[in-house]
C-alpha cells in the first residue's frame, strides 16, 4: 500500500501570540477555532482557520519550551512544522523511518474527538512533520487543541482562500537534490519542475516536489556555488539554516484579495512601472486589465497550462526571512520564476534610461 499525504495544518512558532494573532485576523481575515496549552504546558496556542488553510501559532510560557529556542536562534516567528494527514499513521511511519526519516514521535492515539493516531517525523532543517490520521470531521481540529466558542468573522473581503498553494523551502548548498531525494523515498512526492534562475550575478538552483494527491507542493531552492552570493544566500545566514521562506496563500481572485489585505494595512512589495509596458511581449492578454495589474503591483505570468497571478508581501520578520505570496492559478501549473527574470530586466531598464 503506497502512502498518501494531505495538507492537515500548518504550525509556527511565535514571538507574541496576541501580536501575531492580530495580524492574520485582523489583516488576513482568519477566525480563531480552538486554543491549546497552558502555564503549566509552557506554551499557549491558537487555532486560525480561513477557508481550507488551518493556522496554529504557539507561543512559549516558559523558556523551556522549544518555541522559545525557536524564536531565539531564528530571530522571530516562522513555519516549524508542515502537518500531514495520511490514512494509516502507522505504516507512514514506519515507511518514513525506514526511508532515512527520523521518528521523533512514536504513533500514539490521543483521546480527542474526529483523530485516531498522530506521530511525529523529520522533515528539513527544524521543519518537522506531524502525521495525522483522522476520522472525517469536516472541521478538523489539530491534536492537543480544544474548541472555542465562534468568534465574529473579521471583515474578511470577498475572496476565497484555498489552501497554502505551495511552501518556498530555502536549503543550503549542495542539499537541492539530498531534499529531494528524501522526499521521494519517505513521502513518495514527485518531481515537477526544476530550474535555474539567473538575475544578474546571482543565481539560484530549485526544484519542486509534489504529493501524489498535489495537495502539497515544496519549492526547494539552493544558492547556486558558480555564481554570486545572493538573497538565497542571505536567508541562510539570517535564519542560521534551511527553513520555510514563505508561504503562498492560494485565492479565487487576487484583485479583489489584495485590495483587500492592502486596505487592512498588509504592506506588498512595489513592482516598477516598465514591468507592466513590458507585460504584452510576453503574456497573452490575462484575466485582470493590465491597469489594475499595475494599480496592485501584481504580477503575471504564463505557461501551457494558463495564467497565474501572484504578489509577496513584505517582510514584517525582524531578518526578513520570512513572508508571504497571494497567488490565483488560471490554470498555471508553473510558479513564476519569469517574473524573476522580468523584474530585474525592468528594474535595469529603468537605471539605464534614469538621467
Amino acid at each position: 500500500m503506497t502512502n498518501s499525504f494531505d495538507l492537515d495544518c500548518i504550525e509556527m512558532y511565535v514571538e507574541t501570540l496576541d501580536v501575531t494573532q492580530g495580524v492574520w485576523c485582523e489583516q488576513y481575515g482568519f477566525q480563531q477555532v480552538a486554543e491549546g496549552g497552558s502555564a503549566e504546558a509552557g506554551f499557549r496556542s491558537a487555532v486560525l482557520r480561513r477557508g481550507g488553510m488551518t493556522l496554529v501559532l504557539t507561543e512559549a510560557a516558559s523558556p523551556d519550551h522549544p518555541a522559545a529556542g525557536y524564536v531565539k536562534a531564528h530571530g522571530g516567528d516562522g513555519v516549524v512544522d508542515i502537518a500531514l494527514r495520511t490514512p494509516d499513521v502507522r505504516q507512514a511511519y514506519e515507511s518514513v523511518v525506514a526511508a532515512g526519516g527520523t521518528g521523533l514521535v512514536e504513533p500514539w492515539e490521543p483521546e480527542q474527538e474526529g483523530i485516531a493516531c498522530v506521530a511525529k517525523v523529520s522533515g528539513f532543517g527544524d521543519v518537522v512533520h506531524t502525521l495525522v490520521q483522522r476520522e472525517g470531521t469536516a472541521a478538523p481540529i489539530p491534536a492537543g487543541h480544544r474548541p472555542t466558542a465562534p468568534a465574529a468573522a473579521p471583515a474578511a473581503g470577498d475572496f476565497e482562500v484555498f489552501a497554502a498553494d505551495h511552501f518556498a523551502v530555502i536549503v543550503a548548498e549542495g542539499g537541492l537534490d539530498e531534499t529531494v531525494e528524501y522526499y521521494g523515498r519517505a513521502f513518495g512526492f514527485a518531481e515537477i519542475f526544476a530550474e535555474r534562475i539567473v538575475v544578474g550575478a546571482q543565481a539560484m538552483l530549485s526544484k519542486v516536489v509534489q504529493s501524489p494527491s498535489g495537495t502539497v507542493t515544496f519549492t526547494i531552492i539552493a544558492p547556486d556555488p558558480d555564481a554570486a552570493n545572493g538573497q538565497i544566500n542571505d536567508f541562510l545566514a539570517g535564519h542560521g539554516g534551511p527553513g520555510v521562506q514563505h508561504v503562498a496563500l492560494a485565492v479565487d481572485d487576487i484583485v479583489r484579495a489584495v485590495t483587500t489585505l492592502a486596505g487592512n494595512d498588509v504592506e506588498f512589495l512595489s513592482t516598477p512601472d516598465a514591468y507592466y509596458t513590458r507585460l504584452p511581449e510576453r503574456v497573452a492578454p490575462p484575466r485582470h486589465t493590465v491597469p489594475r495589474l499595475r494599480e496592485l503591483n501584481v504580477l503575471v505570468d504564463e505557461d501551457h497550462g494558463g495564467q497565474l497571478f501572484q504578489i509577496f508581501t513584505r517582510s514584517i520578520h525582524p531578518r526578513r526571512t520570512l513572508f508571504f505570496e497571494v497567488i490565483e492559478r488560471q490554470g498555471a501549473r508553473t510558479f513564476g520564476s519569469s517574473n524573476i527574470k522580468a523584474l530585474y530586466e525592468a528594474v535595469e531598464g529603468e537605471r539605464v534610461a534614469s538621467p
